[in-house]
Order: C-alpha cells, then structure tokens, then sequence
C-alpha cells in the first residue's frame, strides 16, 4: 500500500486560484521567486525538450506591456472594453511569471505533448507559489493570443505562443467555494 502524502492531499483539494485584479505587494523576492520556479519546472517534459521559456515581468515590464497593449489595440481598432482589459492586467499587476511555449523539432514527441508540458508547467507555477504562500492567477488574455504584441512583447518567434501569464502577489481577499464538475459527468469508466 503506498503512503498518501496527507499534507499535499489537502493543499491540492482545497487550492483556488485568486483574482489577480486583488492582489497587492508585497510580491516574492527574487530568492524566492527562484525556488518556485525551480520547484514548478519539475514538469512533464517527455524528450527532456524543454518545450517552454519564462519571462518574470516586474512593475516597470507591466507599465511598459500595458502601454504597448494599448497601443496594439489602437493599431487593431478595437474598442474600448478590449483597450482597457488588454492593459488591465498589466496596469494592475505586481509580478507575474510568463510561460511560452516554445516547441522543438522532436520526431519521437508530437506537438501536442509540448504546447501540454508549457501548460503543466504554468500549473506547476501556480501550485508553487500557492504552496508557498502568495497569491496566483494564470491569466491570458487578447494581447497574449496576438502574434504581433507576443513578438514585440515577448520576443515569441512564429512557433511561439504564450502559453499564460502566472500573476504573483499578496492575496487581499479569500474568495468563496465555487461549484467544481460533477464527477460522474465527466469520467466515464471503461
């Protein structure tokens, strides 16, 4: 019979992601922003490829990409919901942690399992910080689906897409228990 780790058990059936909008300094220093990362790049990562990058972004990165947001948004005529939510993020946050996925030529791993590892990997970054204590939000959001603003952004390449954007900060609020998917609805036996 194996040994349930009871303690982890509990942290992940109880884990909730936090609205990043909530969250406020002071934000984990750079050593501890080491160790969680460190700790989340125990990922799935078949091939050992290492499908994926990241990029932590400080305050003045998030003043910097909510202005070019703004600006990508003007050159793409949106309007001014779509404006102001693709600076929101980065107008309001502390520190966050962007995860892209960056395949590799790979005969013997497809794709798919790369761009999945890129998104196990922000998991990961969640869980860690979370684990540690701090507040985590993966977001995304239109400017990080925009090939253009991922370039000027991000220096993603053709291949490259963000995978998320892990927003790390103190939380402020506890949010409610939200309804989770009934089991029998989503797992058949076979």
């Amino acid at each position: 019979m194996p040994d349930a780790n009871t303690a982890a058990l509990a942290f992940l059936a109880t884990r909730r992601s936090l609205p990043a909008k909530t969250f406020t300094g002071p934000v984990p220093s750079r050593a501890e922003l080491h160790e969680i990362l460190t700790i989340a790049l125990r990922v799935p990562d078949h091939g050992k490829l290492e499908p994926w990058r990241m990029i932590v972004l400080d305050r003045p990165a998030m003043a910097r990409l909510a202005d070019q947001a703004e600006a990508r948004a003007l050159e793409l005529g949106l309007d001014g919901d779509k404006i102001a939510k693709g600076r929101g993020q980065f107008d309001l946050g502390h520190l966050a942690v962007v995860v892209i996925s960056s395949p590799k030529s790979a005969e013997k791993v497809p794709l798919a399992e790369q761009v999945l590892s890129a998104g196990a990997l922000c998991m990961n970054v969640v869980h860690a910080a979370t684990a540690a204590g701090w507040g985590a939000c993966w977001l995304s959001g239109w400017p990080s689906h925009d090939a253009p603003f991922r370039a000027q952004a991000f220096g993603c390449t053709a291949e490259e897409t963000v995978a998320g954007i892990i927003h790390i900060a103190t939380p402020t609020v506890t949010p409610p228990e939200r309804p989770r998917p009934d089991l029998g609805a989503v797992v058949t036996w076979a």
